[in-house]
């Protein structure tokens, strides 16, 4: 680009007499005594201070060869384009010595700059690159959290049914197995078809109306085309089960559960109520563990992207959670 531009303002001085020898001098040595400090300058002295941090030796390193090499370059044009004659003045005058020079650092940093933007865009690819997989190992690490929170809730199910001798012991095994199986390789996809964590869902009321016998209110709605929508496996399920730890009891007539799923084009509705348990006796268990996983995950897997409103009042706890899951 540089040579073209030189090029034709060198022709646009000359017009139509273009003495194509002369004219074809002045090109090479330009071009020449340009290019080698600017690239010198690019694959030597300009690594090394960016490795070093050393102004002082950089530029001492760098002037030493530039002034050696303008030297040279001011021998050479007289001699080739004037002979040593002086018959062509402003060969040996100070503005053409500066002009010269300018010309020449300018295009140097010209060049070098070129040098700190691929080593900033380097370097912030290789920052979000970092920045990728340490998220993909937390979101990792955050969802397989779920697995053991999820299996100690129904054990604890599972145990409660044992000791009291149930006959849909074996129903609830089923369904965990059921569950087990979507947690082991369908979740193993960042992404699932919404209607398969719906079934999911599905599968631990079931198993939670089974443990309660089926003597509290729980109430699931789906409202929406489901089966094009994508979303983020097991992202839902916590709220439920913080809805069923701490919202019933198999024997408090007045608990219920209330959740709603529901499809606004590519915005997905999930609001999960549940009761509160008057009996100031039980002492609240800390389930915060919880919360602050889902939290965490959401914040990963939709930066910016939902939102999540939490009503805790005296008779019922109640989340809203809206997010994009196109």
């Amino acid at each position: 680009m540089y040579l073209s531009f030189f090029s034709y303002q060198l022709s646009f001085y000359q017009k139509d007499n273009i003495n194509w020898p002369r004219f074809l001098t002045i090109v090479a040595i330009q071009l020449i005594f340009t290019s080698i400090p600017a690239y010198i300058n690019y694959f030597f002295f300009l690594p090394r201070f960016l490795e070093q941090k050393k102004a002082g030796k950089y530029l001492l390193g760098f002037l030493l060869p530039f002034a050696l090499l303008y030297i040279i370059r001011m021998y050479t044009e007289r001699y080739l384009l004037d002979g040593f004659t002086h018959k062509y003045e402003y060969l040996y005058g100070p503005r053409f010595i500066i002009q010269t020079i300018v010309v020449t650092l300018f295009i140097t940093v010209f060049v070098a700059m070129l040098r700190f933007a691929i080593e900033w865009f380097e370097l912030d690819s290789k920052k979000k690159s970092i920045e990728n997989e340490k998220l993909s190992a937390e979101l990792r690490f955050l969802k397989a959290q779920i697995n053991p929170h999820f299996l100690f809730n129904t054990l604890n199910n599972l145990y409660y049914l044992a000791f009291t001798q149930s006959p849909n012991t074996t129903e609830v095994i089923a369904k965990l197995s059921q569950m087990m199986r979507y947690m082991i390789y369908d979740s193993n996809h960042p992404r699932v078809m919404l209607s398969k964590e719906i079934e999911y869902m599905e599968n631990y009321i079931s198993l939670e109306k089974l443990r309660l016998n089926n003597q509290i209110p729980i109430h699931f709605e789906v409202h929406g085309t489901t089966g094009h929508v994508l979303i983020v496996p097991l992202i839902l399920i916590t709220f439920l089960e913080n809805a069923f730890k701490h919202g019933v009891s198999n024997n408090n007539p007045e608990a219920w559960i209330n959740v709603k799923l529901e499809l606004q084009g590519t915005e997905c509705v999930y609001i999960v109520e549940n009761s509160k348990l008057p009996d100031k006796t039980l002492k609240p268990e800390k389930s915060g563990i919880g919360l602050q996983n889902v939290q965490r995950r959401l914040d990963l897997s939709y930066p910016e992207n939902y939102s999540l409103k939490i009503t805790d009042t005296s008779d019922r706890y109640r989340i809203e959670l809206k997010l994009n899951a196109a």
